[in-house]
């Protein structure tokens, strides 16, 4: 499956968000990232060409960064920075708070948006510019090899 058919198959009361979601990453993602279809969703990955390794789990797979997926309750986007960099993951809570009326609903790496007049797409284009890929690797790095 590719994106087109992936936005395509989304419910409805989802895919205006979705694709406005898309639209902010592709905007605010400092280059060298690359989207792809992945995790049966829509995935931006540090390509081959700038780390070879791979993701560790799956070393024939890019090294995933940033997913947006539409469940069957809410839109997904899953940021890997945020779930690895507690400073970024503060001050993402810190400015969600300030900016948004409803209460922020997240695991991990993945902040869930249950009601799309509430996605707060300027903060998250801000949320975005914030790690390139090489400061991703950095970060992942440390991670991976404690």
């Amino acid at each position: 499956m590719n994106i087109e058919n992936y936005i395509e198959n989304v419910d409805e009361k989802w895919r205006d968000a979705l694709i406005k979601l898309m639209e902010t990453v592709d905007t605010h993602l400092p280059g060298g990232f690359e989207k792809v279809e992945q995790y049966g969703g829509i995935g931006y990955v540090v390509p081959f060409s700038t780390y070879p390794e791979g993701y560790h789990v799956t070393p024939d797979t890019q090294l995933p960064f940033l997913g947006l997926a539409a469940q069957k309750r809410h839109l997904a986007l899953y940021h890997l920075g945020i779930y690895a960099k507690p400073e970024l993951l503060n001050w993402f809570q810190q400015e969600y708070k300030k900016q948004v009326p409803t209460k922020l609903n997240m695991g991990k790496s993945c902040i869930r948006f249950t009601n799309t007049k509430h996605i707060p797409y300027e903060l998250i284009g801000e949320l975005l510019t914030k790690m390139t890929p090489e400061d991703w690797i950095t970060v992942y790095e440390a991670q991976v090899k404690k």
